[in-house]
């Protein structure tokens, strides 16, 4: 069997075995999709009431009217898409950490398999879970007010770009799970990616934050992800002068970039080497 062909079966069979954990751990795949109605709810009717965004445009009052590009529930929507994306890490970071703390790991690099199949393999189920929570979180967008105002294309592009960085996030978590190598240390250490959510222009402008606060806002990973959605889909965002955020979409592609290029050899080599 030649190499690509070996590293495709292999990632199939590991996608399968992360697809069938979902398959037999309901109340697991039950979270998953009620998290994003539960963001919409608490975000964008708790928080958004006492939140006014670009334009004076609140989502209490929806000040321009219903439907209002200026809308706080606009605006917040391509902060909940990235903010989905970036909950990538935790899941398979912990599945990691699990799968080394029981030593299916050790078993795993026992056999004649390829070692980055099996990573890409995990990847991909999580990318096929997160096109469907994705979905979810968008018809609940709609319901509740967000509009795509952009065309087609730059929709799906918007989309695309989403799961590109959740692609890569789960690279992340399969690192730092790795690396960690302890399932409680890494449900523990899932406390250090709620700052990295939160220090955004995901769900506030960054021009009401401190000079320094905003300067590690807007180049933040995340951020480029949020204002390269909002610039797709045409929702209201507002200005900054960083380079990510005036150039927001070849900063997400390269932030992506980075990090793929970064944690998938470091993950698939921790794991190689793991015990040695």
């Amino acid at each position: 069997m030649s190499v690509l062909a070996s590293l495709a079966v292999d990632a199939w069979s590991s996608m399968l075995r992360v697809l069938l954990h979902y398959r037999r751990s309901p109340g697991l795949l039950a979270v998953s999709l009620a998290v994003p109605v539960l963001m919409v709810v608490v975000f964008g009717y708790v928080f958004g009431s006492a939140i006014t965004v670009p334009g004076g445009a609140s989502s209490a009052s929806g000040a321009s009217g219903a439907g209002s590009v200026d809308g706080y529930r606009e605006f917040l929507m391509p902060g909940l898409f990235a903010m989905v994306a970036v909950n990538g890490i935790m899941p398979t970071m912990v599945g990691a950490a699990r799968d080394v703390g029981r030593g299916v790991t050790d078993r795993l690099r026992s056999m004649a398999v390829s070692r980055t199949g099996l990573l890409l393999g995990q990847t991909l189920a999580d990318l096929l879970v997160s096109v469907v929570v994705l979905a979810l979180l968008a018809a609940v967008g709609l319901v509740v007010g967000w509009r795509i105002r952009g065309g087609p294309a730059d929709a799906a592009g918007a989309f695309g770009l989403l799961l590109l960085f959740r692609f890569a996030m789960t690279w992340v978590g399969l690192l730092l799970g790795l690396a960690v190598g302890k399932e409680e240390a890494a449900g523990q250490l899932v406390v250090a990616v709620f700052p990295l959510a939160m220090v955004t222009n995901a769900f506030v402008p960054t021009g009401g934050m401190p000079g320094w606060l905003a300067a590690v806002a807007e180049w933040n990973p995340m951020s480029a992800v949020v204002q390269a959605g909002r610039d797709l889909f045409g929702n209201p965002s507002a200005p900054a002068a960083a380079w990510p955020m005036q150039h927001a979409v070849p900063a997400a592609l390269l932030w992506c970039a980075v990090l793929l290029l970064v944690c998938g050899p470091l993950a698939v080599r921790k794991f190689a080497t793991h015990g040695t």
